[in-house]
Parts: C-alpha cells; sequence; structure tokens
C-alpha cells in the first residue's frame, strides 16, 4: 500500500512511494535539462570583461579629462603627463591579460586600478566569489563578506585557526573541547550543536563545491580550481587558514565520495551563486530519494519532512504525502495496524486482506496424503463430509447414510418387515479428501528485483501466499526463504515488513533450494513444495560455505543447481516458480527444472499480479486467471 498506495472506486486516489518517486525523479530531470552549468564560469567571464572595459573607458575619459584641463591651464601638464605615463602602462597591463577568466581573476588582483567605479565593480566580484567559498563561516553574520570589516577578518582568522585545532585533535583520536569553540565563535556556526553537526555544515558545502566541480568539462574544471585558489592573494594568513582547513577536512571526510557528477544540457545561463544552489538542490533531492527508497515501516514514512516535499517538488506532493502519512492513521483506527511499542504493524486482519484467491492453483492435484486442507479430485477419509454417498468398507469412518443403508436391504430382500441388514447393506457418506502440505517461499532478493521493480509485486505474491496458507491451511507449515548471494531464513510474521536485501547480489537458487529442502526434511509425510519467485536465472552457487558468482551465468552454476533440483525430487519435493520476467535464459531453466521436477512455472506480469499466464509443464497447457 505505501508502494503503490489508495486506488479506491469512488473518491481520490492516495498516491504511493512509488509515485512520489517518479515525480521526484522527473522535477530532478527538469533541472538537468534546463540549465547549463558551465554559464556559471561564462558569467564570471562577461563580469571581467565588464571590469576591463569599464577600466579601459574610465582611463580614457580621464586622460581626455586632463589633457583638456591643461590645453585649457586648469590642469598642470606635469600632471596630464604622468596621467599618460599611467595610462599607457596600464594599457599594456591589460592588453597583457591571460585570456581565460582564471588568469584575469589572478592577474586583475595584482592590478592598480584607476577607475573607481571599475575597482568597485571588480572588489565586488571578488567578495562575491569569497562568499563562495566561506560560506559555511559567514552564516552567523550580518553582513555580506564585501563589508567586512579588517576585524572582522581577523577574527575570522583567527576562528579558521581554532578550527583546524580541533579538527587536527579529532584526526589524532581526541576528544577536542567543542562547547569551549562553541562558546567562543558560536557567531559564526549558530546551528551546530556539536563538532559532527559542524562537519556536516561544512561537509555539505564542501558537496556543493565539489559536484559542480565533477559536472563541469575538465577545461572548465581547472579554471574554477584555479580561482578558488586565486582568491586570498591579498590575505596570505586567511590563505593558509583555508588551505589547513581543507587538508584537515581531507582526513576526516571523504571528499570525493561527497560531490556527484550531475549531466546538466539544458541552455539556461545561471551564475556561481546559482549554480551552487543548485548542487544544494540537486543533493537534497538526493537524499529524498534516498528517504523515500528507505522506507521499510511505517516510522520511516513518518520521518520524512512534508515541507522537503514541497520545496522540492511542490505543494501537490507534500499534499500527497501528508494523505498517505495520515492513511497510516486511519489504517490504525480501523483496526490494520497496531502499535507495538514505538513501533506499528499489521495486524492479522490486514495481512488477510492481502490473501489473492487466485494462488489456491498452486496446490491444484496434490497427491493424496494425510489429513491437512487441501481439495483433491480423489475421496478418502479425515475430511469433511459431502453429500455423496459410497459402500462401506473396511477402514471407512463410519458415517451411516441410514436412508441408503435401509433402500438397500429393501432391494436386496424386496418389501416387508423387520428389515434384516447385512454388510453389504451398509453406506456412508463420502469425505472430501484433505491433504497436509509443507511449503516453503522461496523470494528472490536479488538486485534486479529492485533495479526492474520486480521486488514488491514479489513480495506481494508471497505474502499473498503466506495469507492463503495461514488463513485456509493452518495445518500446513510454511517457511519464508529469502535468496540472492546466500539464502536465508525469515518467519511468515517478518514477511509484511520484509525489506529488500542489502546483500543483494547474485541468484544463489542453490543456497535457496539446499536451504528448503533441510526445512522440508522436518516433515516426513505429506506434500512438500516449494514456491519460487524469481525473475532471473541463476547466478551463483556455493562452493562449502562460499558463494560463488558469475554473470553470465557459468555453466557450474547451472550444474550445481539443476543437482539440488534432483535431490530436491528425490525428496518428494514439489518446485512451482513465479517468473516475472520472460527472459530465454530463465524460461529455458526453468522448462530444465520442469523436465527434471514436473513442477509447473507462472508467468507473471509484474504490474499486474492479479492476471497471469499459467504455464503448466505438466499438462503442457496454458490457462489465464482474471
Amino acid at each position: 500500500m505505501l508502494q503503490q498506495g489508495l486506488r479506491p472506486h469512488d473518491g481520490r486516489p492516495t498516491p504511493g512511494l512509488r509515485d512520489l518517486l517518479e515525480r521526484l525523479r522527473r522535477k530532478r530531470q527538469e533541472q538537468l535539462d534546463r540549465y547549463d552549468l558551465g554559464s556559471s564560469l561564462e558569467d564570471i567571464r562577461k563580469k571581467l570583461e565588464d571590469v576591463v572595459r569599464t577600466e579601459r573607458e574610465g582611463m580614457e575619459r580621464r586622460l581626455a579629462e586632463a589633457r583638456e584641463g591643461a590645453r585649457q591651464g586648469r590642469v598642470p601638464d606635469s600632471l596630464a603627463r604622468q596621467l599618460e605615463q599611467v595610462t599607457e602602462r596600464n594599457r599594456q597591463a591589460l592588453d597583457a591579460l591571460p585570456p581565460d577568466p582564471a588568469g584575469r581573476l589572478r592577474d586583475l588582483q595584482q592590478y592598480d586600478f584607476v577607475d573607481p567605479e571599475a575597482r568597485r565593480k571588480f572588489e565586488e566580484l571578488l567578495a562575491s566569489l569569497r562568499q563562495q567559498m566561506l560560506r559555511p563561516f559567514l552564516q552567523g553574520l550580518q553582513q555580506s563578506l564585501e563589508n567586512l570589516t579588517p576585524d572582522d577578518l581577523r577574527r575570522m582568522r583567527e576562528m579558521l585557526q581554532d578550527l583546524n585545532r580541533l579538527l587536527r585533535e579529532r584526526a589524532e583520536g581526541g576528544e577536542p573541547d567543542f562547547d569551549a569553540f562553541r562558546e567562543k565563535w558560536g557567531d559564526f556556526f549558530p546551528r551546530a550543536e556539536s563538532l559532527d553537526d559542524l562537519l556536516e555544515q561544512i561537509g555539505r558545502h564542501t558537496a556543493q563545491m565539489q559536484s559542480l566541480l565533477q559536472s563541469l568539462s575538465p577545461e572548465q574544471r581547472g579554471q574554477l580550481d584555479e580561482m578558488m585558489r586565486s582568491l586570498y592573494l591579498q590575505d596570505e594568513r586567511l590563505e593558509a587558514a583555508m588551505s589547513q582547513l581543507a587538508m584537515n577536512l581531507a582526513g576526516l571526510l571523504d571528499l570525493d565520495e561527497l560531490g556527484q557528477r550531475y549531466p546538466f544540457r539544458g541552455d539556461e545561463e545561471v551564475s556561481l551563486e546559482e549554480a551552487l544552489r543548485l548542487m544544494d538542490e540537486l543533493a537534497q533531492m538526493e537524499r529524498l530519494e534516498q528517504a523515500l527508497r528507505g522506507v521499510r515501516k511505517i516510522e520511516d514514512l513518518e520521518r520524512i519532512d512534508p515541507a522537503d516535499m514541497e520545496r522540492l517538488v511542490g505543494p501537490d506532493a507534500r499534499q500527497d504525502l501528508e494523505r498517505l502519512q495520515d492513511l497510516t492513521r486511519k489504517l490504525e483506527e480501523a483496526g490494520y495496524l497496531e502499535r507495538h511499542g514505538d513501533e506499528l504493524q499489521l495486524t492479522a486482519r490486514a495481512i488477510r486482506k492481502l490473501a489473492d484467491k487466485a494462488l489456491r492453483d498452486v496446490f491444484d492435484r496434490l497427491k493424496r496424503d494425510r489429513f491437512g486442507g487441501h481439495p483433491t479430485e480423489r475421496r478418502g477419509a479425515g475430511g469433511d463430509q459431502t453429500d455423496e454417498t459410497k459402500a462401506y468398507e473396511f477402514g471407512d469412518p463410519f458415517l451411516l447414510d441410514m436412508k441408503q443403508t435401509l433402500l438397500n436391504a429393501v432391494e436386496r430382500r424386496g418389501p416387508g418387515t423387520p428389515v434384516r441388514l447385512a454388510p453389504d447393506d451398509f453406506a456412508v457418506f463420502r469425505t472430501e479428501n484433505r491433504s497436509q502440505a509443507a511449503t516453503v517461499v522461496m523470494l528472490d532478493m536479488s538486485r534486479s528485483m529492485l533495479n526492474n521493480g520486480y521486488f514488491l509485486p514479489a513480495k506481494k505474491v508471497a505474502l499473498a501466499l503466506s495469507a492463503l496458507i495461514r488463513s485456509q491451511f493452518p495445518r500446513d507449515a510454511l517457511y519464508i526463504v529469502g535468496f540472492s548471494l546466500y539464502a536465508r531464513q525469515f518467519t511468515p510474521q517478518q514477511l509484511p515488513t520484509l525489506s529488500w536485501s542489502e546483500w543483494n547480489i547474485g541468484t544463489n537458487m542453490h543456497a535457496g533450494f539446499m536451504l528448503a529442502r533441510r526445512l522440508l526434511a522436518r516433515h516426513a509425510g505429506g506434500n512438500k513444495q516449494i514456491v519460487m519467485v524469481t525473475d532471473g536465472e541463476p547466478t551463483a552457487h556455493m562452493e562449502g560455505d562460499e558463494a560463488d558468482f558469475a554473470y553470465p551465468p557459468t555453466r557450474r552454476t547451472v550444474e550445481e543447481t539443476l543437482r539440488e533440483v534432483r535431490r530436491c525430487t528425490r525428496a518428494g519435493i514439489t518446485i512451482n516458480t513465479f517468473m516475472l520476467e520472460q527472459s530465454p535464459w530463465l524460461v529455458s531453466f526453468v522448462e530444465q527444472m520442469a523436465r527434471i521436477n514436473g513442477g509447473r512455472a507462472f508467468l507473471s506480469a509484474p504490474d499486474r499480479l492479479g492476471e497471469y499466464v499459467l504455464v503448466d509443464y505438466v499438462r503442457a497447457k496454458r490457462g489465464r486467471i482474471a
């Protein structure tokens, strides 16, 4: 329900997590298709060109004014000649500027501006770029970097020195006194409650810059990196403190893992500040996607902040998330969920609702056996009484049909009294034969099940079968086995909240069959069967206690798996398979299993598990269940 949502026949549907994930992915793709990340450097280049143009125009204007003033006698000739020399020198310096933005930014920091407006524009650009680099340390300050006083810059240098000492102590395994640091420098980091909070705050900004660098072309990356390194040429102590901070962070944070490359392909231009904001927004989308994918319990859903959903996806998505969260509360009120401590769990009533009667076909044509609960075509003892009668035979339950018994006696001796009964006159009611089954549900938990969107449908099949067995056939034994690289047993009670496995590489049917056979060996009689739900052929097998994985599957993996199928067959175990994929490899392998074991396979469309194609390898006949 959480994944697919609720689709009532009347009323507004409640989208599930899958729908929210799809909208989140579309929103992220819209951002990638809209913006040109490389334009952030183009924006800097244009601003530098504007600075140079303003400086040239300002110099020429001042020189023209000085010459005119000298001609009119208002300006001394010596001053005009001096200005001509300065202008010529600056012209040459501007002509010699490197063509790339990084080189221009570096050289202009050493340039002596003549025009005040050009100087203002350049200092404003420098302050903006530095502010992006120092943003984690400016969050608690009211003024921007360009308005910082010399005393503010001195305090920042001292703060960075103390922070570097703090990080070095942490890296050396010590316990740094963060409370003392916070008391002294708390105005720089108002939201940091611990050193870990502070590292997360700085790491988040570092991740933005790393993602930006990784998302640019190599040439653009080199340009931006050089720009960042040249920002502190006028404050060597600040530059040294920042360099030391970068080294300390590299020892505590995996900087290469912090960033992520984003394939932008749009044409809308962005500034560097906007580009970094985009990096942060995309990183938040990644975290929200992880939170949505990580929902395993009701509590996981309740921890997702609707405000994050609204900010990143939109108000409609927030409303749908809140409705989904509210739905869980309504289910609890209706008795489908119950609290155990701080957790919400499905009730037995909720699980029964998931049972699908179409899965009864799994138990079709079970062989006659001990008292159980599965209808068969054969009649026998030990089940419910029917309306049909038969001549009494030794060993039959003595469920006497008095009417038919008397009629048999009259037909044999003719009318008259007293009616004398002979052993052949006795008629008894037939009973339905009920076979008993021990079942192992083998659930494929490999990575492809998640990547192909099959894990939830597979779990639904297993959950429905579990509910059916527990509610309709309570005398049966049921086991749940999950398998990927290895196999592991789960209890039926764990099945509703069973999540995708963390050991998800490989499809080790061999290990699954081995474990299933050991579990079924506990039952000396009765029908024993394995119900396997999978989307792929075996890609791993056991070599002793270790799994051997290979893709494409090796011949040995196939042989070892089929060898275990033969062992199951000799043990009287029937293997029925739900296939969620129709790949030639899988179909071929299942056909081999069927020839060995005599079991059947069900081809289920993953998006419509209520409707599947029954492939009966025993009868070589197909049937469809609506």
